[in-house]
């Protein structure tokens, strides 16, 4: 727990000064969360550290229970009323925070920040690499309920990564880059070419591309 603890730390850390690197242009780019810009993306990782629970049960109330409305709407009114630096210093501020998705496991703080950090990287064509450390436990840490919950189906499909020693599921292998693939259990449609069949070449399924 202290390692993951730890790690949460580093990676919102490490986004706060990349989001401090951003152009405004990057800022207004569409990010790998639907419907999202990246300000939209930045204004929601730090969420969690703006809302008491109070305002987070009355906010869910307005929205009819729904915790997709809830956190749409107000990323949007976030992402409008704050400035770049201040969603960049939110999560430099709170790297220590010790708040987590609503039942989320141990690694529920670590997986929201880096995945959330790879919906901006990722969209944005940007260079930086998650650590081993950080990805690995969050690849194994990802239940078939989890998977259920994200709309992801990897019937017949054997996700394998690139870059470290590490596979899941039967079926046609697809390639790609740990990061990658960690989106994928996260149910994001990845940029075209970025995942690759098998050496037989096997194609990719539609369902995990955009």
């Amino acid at each position: 727990m202290t390692d993951i603890a730890a790690a949460t730390a580093a990676e919102r850390r490490e986004l706060a000064d990349l989001l401090d690197s951003l152009t405004p242009d990057q800022w207004d780019a569409p990010s790998l969360c639907a419907g999202w810009r990246v300000r939209e993306v930045a204004a929601h990782m730090s969420l969690g550290f703006r809302y008491s629970l109070p305002r987070f049960a009355a906010e869910l109330v307005t929205a009819r229970g729904s915790l997709h409305r809830m956190t749409d709407r107000a990323a949007r009114r976030d992402a409008a009323s704050l400035a770049p630096a201040e969603l960049a210093a939110l999560l430099r501020d709170h790297a220590h925070h010790p708040w987590k998705p609503p039942a989320a496991g141990p690694t529920g703080a670590l997986a929201h920040d880096v995945v959330h950090g790879l919906d901006i990287t990722i969209a944005l064509d940007h260079p930086r690499r998650v650590p081993e450390d950080r990805l690995r436990p969050l690849l194994d840490a990802v239940t078939p309920r989890g998977l259920r919950f994200f709309g992801v189906d990897l019937t017949g499909i054997r996700l394998v990564a690139d870059d470290l020693d590490w596979s899941r599921g039967t079926g046609s292998p697809v390639h790609g880059t740990a990061r990658e693939l960690l989106l994928v259990l996260f149910g994001r449609r990845l940029p075209a070419g970025r995942l690759h069949g098998g050496a037989e070449g096997s194609p990719v399924p539609p369902t995990l591309v955009a």
